[in-house]
């Protein structure tokens, strides 16, 4: 048997529970246009998986359709690579979220472009979970989550409120604008930092290039949406000591995070590379262990299952504006962001990750909190 052959079988087998056809005539089958694809695949894992789509190497009609049935058949555990041990090996010896390489995030993927995230997100940049209970669009969505997040945390006229990850400052520009707050917002994305102060431009809100660390001042309130991600399990701990040193005795903190349902201590090889580097998504059981001490928690709200349709909206919103986007959005990068979209709408549809919103208190709430919803 011709080794190309052999290593064609050996994936189909793999595939096989997924009920995924290797040139199969049906959307979420896998139509395969290189011979090295079997074996890059096998060898290299979901690193090899993405690059090669990257590359084009191959293609589904519904990528998201196709890497559901994958993940949902737990397919990814069965293939271990080089890569997987190394970044094992250094998630365990170094901290990749320490101060030295606090900005790198924003360096390698909030900087990339506004023109690219204004293509994206919708009316609001909002680059977050929407809230689609009652929501027909991505536009309503976003709006009710930033309303949410308001009514959670009780604001009222004349507070002071802190964004830790304020992206680009559409949730101060909302609770200042609809609740009459004040505020101050930090990121690590230059390009962030400038169109926020654009986009709050005549609000009492301040938006700072800033490490969360460096935070040293009190607030009514703070909250955190889709910031958390990238702090990392070596910083939890730290992470919440500056959010209760920055709250005033009865304020709350609101933390808006993806979440696994796996304790992890890094990311996947290929949304590390290419996506999100030095991240990691924390579980239940670290957010809970970390504030133990600390805080109270009052609510744990999920709603993961909306990412998936907020992915979606953010698709066909990119999809329609490639052609009036820069050139430097070349065909690889286009196929990297499909397959990154993709590959996290089917992630939530698997329920293999999930959203949560959760309300944290200093010393809890007297008479109890309630939560709106």
């Amino acid at each position: 048997m011709r080794t190309h052959d052999r290593y064609r079988r050996r994936l189909q087998a793999l595939l096989g529970p997924a009920d995924v056809r290797l040139d199969g005539d049906r959307d979420w089958d896998m139509q395969v246009h290189h011979p090295g694809f079997y074996p890059r695949v096998l060898a290299q894992g979901s690193l090899g998986l993405g690059e090669a789509y990257m590359d084009g190497w191959w293609d589904a009609r519904s990528l998201d359709g196709l890497l559901f049935r994958l993940l949902d058949a737990h397919v990814d555990e069965q293939v271990h690579s080089l890569a997987d041990a190394f970044d094992a090996i250094r998630a365990w010896l170094t901290n990749q979220q320490d101060r030295r390489h606090s900005f790198e995030i924003g360096e390698r993927h909030y900087d990339l472009g506004n023109d690219l995230y204004r293509a994206m997100l919708g009316r609001r940049m909002v680059y977050s979970c929407g809230y689609w209970r009652r929501a027909e669009d991505l536009d309503a969505a976003q709006e009710a989550k930033l309303d949410l997040i308001c009514r959670k945390l009780g604001l009222k006229p004349g507070m002071r409120v802190l964004d830790i990850g304020c992206g680009w400052g559409e949730a101060l520009r909302f609770a200042a604008e609809r609740y009459g707050v004040s505020g101050v917002g930090i990121t690590v994305s230059k390009e962030q930092a400038a169109l926020a102060r654009e986009l709050c431009a005549g609000l009492p809100v301040e938006i700072r290039l800033q490490d969360y660390r460096e935070l040293d001042e009190r607030f009514d309130h703070v909250f955190s949406v889709g910031m958390f991600e990238h702090v990392g399990v070596k910083n939890y701990r730290a992470y919440f000591e500056v959010v209760k040193r920055s709250l005033r005795g009865d304020g709350l903190f609101l933390l808006h995070s993806i979440g696994s349902n796996i304790s992890r201590h890094r990311t996947d090889p290929w949304i590390g590379r290419y996506i999100f580097p030095n991240s990691m998504l924390p579980s239940a059981a670290q957010i809970a262990r970390t504030v133990e001490g600390l805080f109270v928690i009052e609510d744990w709200h999920g709603f993961g299952t909306d990412y998936d349709l907020t992915l979606q909206a953010w698709r066909a919103n990119v999809e329609a504006a490639w052609d009036e986007l820069p050139a430097r959005y070349d065909e690889r990068f286009r196929r990297m962001w499909r397959y990154y979209l993709a590959g996290s709408m089917a992630s939530f549809r698997a329920r293999r990750i999930q959203l949560w919103q959760v309300v944290l208190s200093p010393r809890g709430v007297p008479g109890g909190y309630v939560a709106p919803r």
